[in-house]
């Protein structure tokens, strides 16, 4: 019995071999249904982010209020936060509905686009979008500071210490990209802890303050101390008709509180079936936790008067810890365990937009409002494409605000809550077209929740608008324009290649046939393509030379001549400008005017592996086919031909022998062609 040889596999390439060293090996497709998250697993992934405003939330409404009412701020912080809580009370209801309704990624944008339209409903994706780039910033940097807070309150200033800011927080962003490009499962299992931890840690300290602030034992932060904000008084700022104004600003810097929200609805679709319930369940326990934490750390501040400082170290939440806990060893190690998790979860609250912004670009991608390749899935069944765009856009950011917390907030909370409106709305819309049981409420709550958000987004457009927020009002239209642009692109598209003929149509017919091989060279990649172009069975086959180099021509036509077994003449036409696609545009041209014949042009393409092999060589055959592509009657082939491989099939003195003669040039390689 004969051997049968095995099919030659080609060899991994250098990049592939790298990319599955570094990520593991590839995932088939069938494994995406097992790339789910349980509900714990669900809550530690995507609930980081939202869970994680905590450490930074209070203290940005303190940051508006403490220069201009002084201590009276942290009287005035407890009704912001309770308003605060009221609106994420409105906003939890609203997407228990979403989640319910629409099980697949999107949120707010499927919404949006299920009641409204898909042009309305790209306000929605641009909203989530931009609210995904800058919560990327805003938790690494935030988390970079709580790291920077413990090394001040435990050692001092440490001299240098603040510089880490920026590079430590580029490269918790490229950590983050990495672990969610290895796939989804990993990142749950590595994401996950830190949240609970962080509810762990914060928790002890709210227990511990509640027991010192009863016993009568909870001190006070020195609210004149060095760095910290200058504190204005209570009489100037409600004297100067700046309270309703103050309180405004303070309520949309809290805002930021509850930024991560969308999340869940965002990412239905990494639960498990039955995935409505296992996400109402999850949002609903990530909201519990939020608003319980938000309110303690709120109360703490009320009780402490821990102030924000000016250069954003020790925080507010690290105060806290570290008067909570007190001095000795116990009290050390208290704070240390409060930032851990805290720099830990803001650092995995920048995960969540890893997962949701993939899975929402991805869908809009398929809506064909953004560019088809975010649909991809890649190495490890990751949206790679939308992991990596959004690394770069965050990473940009980063390096324009210097990974400065208060300046990235600016821009923070108008596209979350743009989003709260839109699928408040949208589901107002949905349950007013329903007859169903409790629509009433339903609709209220909906309604409410869309008027409560659209208000918060005038709000924060307004009070920050100098701080920042007109960069995003800025980017709103601009973003929406361009995806609608995108999409008419697409359907341009569509339609023209839709477009076929029916039978009857008047279709021109080709009575006679050509096919021109273009040939700068006698080697292996011109026989090839006269073979095929035989293959075609045309009516004449013709091998052209354009001459711009006129001893190149001489030397080729003489061992054409001198060749045997080719099949077909060479015709040498003049190129004098070195104008090579324009004369190969005239040729075509006078060849096809009749309207009666068809023209095919057959480009020969060497390919090389090596990376020298390509710097050394110049290809033309792309930009010939697009100087032709508008000409009717006319096809280009190009016909790839593997040089490297060519060379290592042959022996050593077999590639000597194959050699060229001194002077000759590979096609589109001669010197002064175009």
């Amino acid at each position: 019995m004969a051997d049968t040889a095995a099919p030659l596999q080609p060899p991994d390439r250098p990049g592939y071999r790298l990319k599955r060293l570094l990520l593991g090996p590839p995932l088939v497709t069938e494994r995406i249904r097992r790339e789910k998250l349980h509900n714990p697993a669900a809550l530690g992934v995507l609930a980081s982010d939202c869970i994680s405003s905590t450490a930074y939330g209070s203290e940005e409404m303190l940051r508006v209020l403490v220069p201009v009412i002084g201590v009276a701020a942290f009287t005035m912080i407890l009704p912001v936060t309770g308003a605060i809580l009221l609106v994420l009370l409105v906003v939890t209801l609203c997407y228990s509905d979403v989640v319910t309704i629409y099980t697949r990624a999107g949120g707010s944008y499927v919404v949006a686009r299920e009641n409204f339209g898909p042009d309305i409903a790209q306000i929605a994706s641009v909203a989530l979008l931009v609210d995904y780039i800058v919560t990327v910033a805003v938790q690494v940097s935030a988390g970079t500071n709580a790291i920077i807070s413990f090394a001040h309150l435990v050692g001092g200033t440490w001299t240098g210490i603040d510089h880490l800011q920026l590079p430590l927080s580029a490269l918790v962003i490229l950590i983050l990209a990495y672990g969610n490009l290895r796939g989804l499962r990993e990142a749950g299992r590595v994401f996950m802890v830190p949240a609970y931890l962080f509810i762990l840690a914060v928790g002890l300290m709210l227990v511990v303050g509640v027991i010192r602030g009863l016993a009568g034992t909870l001190p006070h932060a020195d609210v004149h101390a060095a760095g910290a904000m200058p504190l204005g008084t209570a009489g100037s700022g409600w004297l100067y008709g700046a309270s309703l104004f103050i309180v405004l600003r303070s309520f949309a810097n809290g805002g930021s509180s509850l930024t991560g929200l969308e999340a869940i609805s965002n990412s239905v679709s990494v639960f498990r079936d039955p995935k409505g319930r296992n996400a109402r369940r999850t949002l609903v326990t990530m909201s519990c936790v939020l608003g319980t934490l938000v309110l303690g750390v709120s109360a703490l501040a009320h009780f402490t008067h821990a102030i924000p400082y000016r250069d954003g170290t020790p925080t507010v939440l690290a105060q806290e810890a570290h008067l909570v806990f007190g001095g000795g060893v116990l009290g050390a190690l208290g704070l240390a365990f409060v930032q851990l998790a805290t720099a830990l979860i803001l650092y995995t609250g920048a995960n969540t937009p890893f997962t949701g912004f993939p899975f929402l670009a991805s869908f809009v991608a398929e809506d064909r409002f953004l560019p088809r390749q975010l649909t991809r899935r890649g190495h490890r069944l990751a949206f790679s494409n939308g992991i990596v765009s959004l690394a770069v856009v965050a990473l940009a950011l980063l390096v324009v605000t210097e990974a400065n917390v208060d300046r990235l907030v600016a821009l923070y909370a108008i596209g979350v809550f743009t989003a709260f409106t839109m699928a408040g709305a949208g589901m107002t819309a949905y349950h007013l077209r329903r007859r169903e049981p409790g629509r009433t409420w339903k609709v209220a709550v909906n309604f409410i929740t869309a008027v409560v958000s659209a208000a918060v987004v005038l709000i924060f457009g307004i009070t920050k608008f100098t701080e920042g927020a007109w960069l995003v009002v800025v980017v709103f239209p601009l973003g929406v324009w361009a995806l609608i642009r995108i999409n008419r692109e697409y359907r341009a598209e569509a339609a023209a290649l839709e477009a076929v003929p029916r039978p009857g149509d008047d279709v021109p017919r080709w009575r006679r046939h050509v096919v021109f091989v273009l040939a700068d060279s006698i080697d292996l990649a011109t026989v090839k393509a006269l073979r095929y172009a035989h293959e075609l069975r045309p009516d004449e086959v013709r091998a052209v030379h354009f001459m711009v180099d006129e001893a190149h021509a001489r030397r080729l036509m003489a061992r054409w001549e001198a060749t045997a077994g080719v099949t077909a003449a060479l015709e040498v036409v003049e190129c004098p400008d070195r104008r090579l696609r324009h004369a190969v545009r005239e040729l075509a041209a006078r060849t096809t005017e009749d309207g009666q014949t068809a023209l095919t042009l057959l480009v020969p393409r060497r390919t090389y592996a090596s990376p020298l092999g390509k710097l050394l060589h110049r290809g033309t055959a792309e930009s010939l086919a697009k100087a032709l592509e508008r000409l009717p009657g006319v096809a280009v082939t190009i016909l790839p031909f593997a040089v490297s491989l060519a060379a290592r099939e042959r022996g050593p003195r077999e590639r000597e022998a194959g050699q060229r003669e001194p002077g000759e040039h590979e096609p589109g390689e001669r010197p002064g062609s175009e």
